[in-house]
């Protein structure tokens, strides 16, 4: 794009390959942008709240994903339209801060785009409607810190925590058994969480899935989970108080870089060769041996020879063992990774209280636990499950719930869910909209009718008549001034979310209402859309 001016002065710009180009200006590329937007929060409008639906996403290869987790659902899906795009990443910064409320952020910016829209129809300016949407952000950042409660929890009161857990894994497909995902959540983020600098490390937290068996099967493992076995059949299955070798060498005679022949032309210059093989890996298994170590873990394989004088000598071996899960087994064990035979030594050996072998089903699939280690701060949650996309968004939905539990330790403020907390912002941001002067009080308006659509969502998603059960739950907030009225999604028979225990984390509600607020003000800030035209 280039400026030129003509003859009498006038500006005009040139646009390279003009003819390959398409552009919308004004008004038009602002509908276009909305329009865009808005599709993709249509898309994740129905999978919002207990009864959301799910979606079903096919990879170009033939992977299929089922989910309802609204960054996972825009990850899979192939955007193209540079809008639709910002959508995307909304969701998935949303997910990164907080890890919960992905698509509820979507479907409040879609809101936002849709009242936007109105106005820019009765002809006020994008800009305006941008800094009355920034106000009305701030009165419910405000609102929301004013509703919120802080609550206490130890290491013997998890209850609030867990409830927390469980709003969270109730909108999953696994909220049949969500009391018991939610407990081994919150014991898994207290086990690794430093609660004096209320910070939580989640890679400490290993997820690990296996098909077969139930979802309440799922469990707890103090230690290291490793989808191994031993590497010889008839070594011991469970080894107690295991001193653990972690070695990153192979098991066999080194190899010269250099590019070499050996010639050998006699039976005794092979004999020769091969006892001196032999001998090397005798030296090797000795060295384990001498520094004491009753469990050898290997990041490389070994042959059958190693394999066997492993076996004779009777060190039990596990090979082919990842970086990621070596690491985690020497935070657990409190080992050092050793990436050299010469530098064992007996205080680099991690220590465990049983190392077992267990078998699943009949499939003789077989897997490694390591428990009871000298640094219990690294812990696994082992997911069973019927089939591999019930674990998959098992996962997704434990994650959720992780990060739930953590946000909790960092801040420990909630506010009550079922789009209460909407609804209360709401009458706050129409109650001070009469106090600012000027257009902008129109699109604060605005952005109050726009928090109502996720609890109208959330009614329409449970069956309910959404208009008439919003207006009942707003009058009832404003009669009697109570904010934790919400949407009875559940159809337990009461609108007082703390009744019903649905809390969700404050700086999650304000994280959403400020990156949609944000992504909004980005794209009715954009007059101008040059694209390449499609061939």
């Amino acid at each position: 794009m280039a400026l030129a001016f003509d003859e009498f002065g006038r500006p005009f710009i040139i646009l390279k390959e003009q003819e390959q180009k398409t552009r919308l200006r004004g008004l038009d590329a602002q509908k276009a942008n909305i329009s865009a937007g808005k599709a993709v929060a249509r898309i994740l409008r129905t999978s919002l709240g207990p009864k959301g639906m799910d979606k079903m996403l096919q990879s170009p290869d033939g992977d299929v994903t089922i989910t309802n987790d609204g960054a996972t659902i825009l990850e899979q899906m192939d955007v193209d339209n540079q809008i639709a795009k910002l959508m995307v990443e909304l969701s998935r910064s949303q997910d990164y801060e907080i890890g919960d409320g992905t698509t509820g952020v979507v479907v409040m910016a879609g809101a936002l785009l849709e009242q936007a829209e109105r106005l820019l129809e009765r002809g006020i300016h994008p800009i305006r409607i941008a800094e009355g949407y920034e106000m009305a952000s701030r009165i419910a950042f405000d609102n929301l810190e004013r509703i919120a409660h802080k609550f206490e929890f130890g290491a013997t009161h998890l209850e609030p925590l867990i409830q927390t857990c469980m709003t969270t894994l109730s909108s999953k497909i696994v909220n049949r058994c969500k009391r018991s995902l939610a407990e081994i959540a919150v014991k898994a983020v207290l086990a690794v969480a430093d609660l004096e600098r209320k910070d939580v490390n989640l890679d400490l937290i290993k997820v690990e899935g296996k098909v077969g068996g139930k979802l309440e099967d799922t469990e707890l493992i103090y230690g290291i989970l490793v989808d191994k076995d031993m590497s010889h059949p008839q070594m011991p299955k469970q080894i107690e108080d295991a001193k653990i070798a972690i070695l990153t060498c192979p098991f066999e005679p080194p190899k010269p870089k250099t590019k070499h022949k050996v010639d050998i032309d006699t039976v005794e210059k092979f004999q020769t060769l091969r006892m001196q093989e032999q001998q090397y890996f005798d030296d090797m298994v000795q060295k384990c041996k001498d520094v004491g170590a009753t469990l050898v873990i290997c990041q490389w394989g070994f042959d059958d020879e190693a394999n066997h004088l492993l076996m004779h000598r009777n060190l039990p071996a596990v090979r082919w063992v990842g970086g990621v899960e070596l690491e985690l087994i020497a935070i657990a064990t409190g080992g050092r990774i050793v990436p050299r035979f010469q530098e064992l030594t007996p205080e680099k050996l991690g220590k465990a209280g049983l190392v077992r072998e267990k078998a699943f089903g009949t499939t003789k699939d077989r897997m490694l636990y390591i428990e009871h280690c000298a640094n219990s701060r690294a812990v696994t949650i082992f997911i069973r499950g019927g089939n591999k996309m019930i674990i998959e968004e098992t996962k997704r939905s434990l994650h959720d719930a992780l990060c739930v539990a953590r946000n909790l330790i960092r801040n420990n403020s909630i506010v009550y869910g079922g789009g209460s907390a909407e609804i209360s912002c709401s009458v706050a941001v129409e109650a001070a909209a009469d106090r600012y002067p000027g257009v902008e009080q129109y699109a604060i308006r605005a952005f109050g009718d726009a928090l109502e659509s996720v609890p109208m969502a959330l009614a329409e998603n449970s069956g309910l008549q959404p208009i008439e059960t919003l207006s009942a739950v707003k009058s009832q907030q404003i009669k009697e001034n109570n904010p934790h009225f919400g949407i009875d999604c559940n159809d337990v028979g009461t609108n007082d979310m703390r009744e019903q225990n649905v809390f969700e984390t404050l700086i999650g509600k304000q994280q959403q209402i400020l990156l949609a607020t944000q992504v909004v003000k980005m794209i009715l800030k954009i007059d101008d859309v040059i694209s390449p035209s499609e061939y």
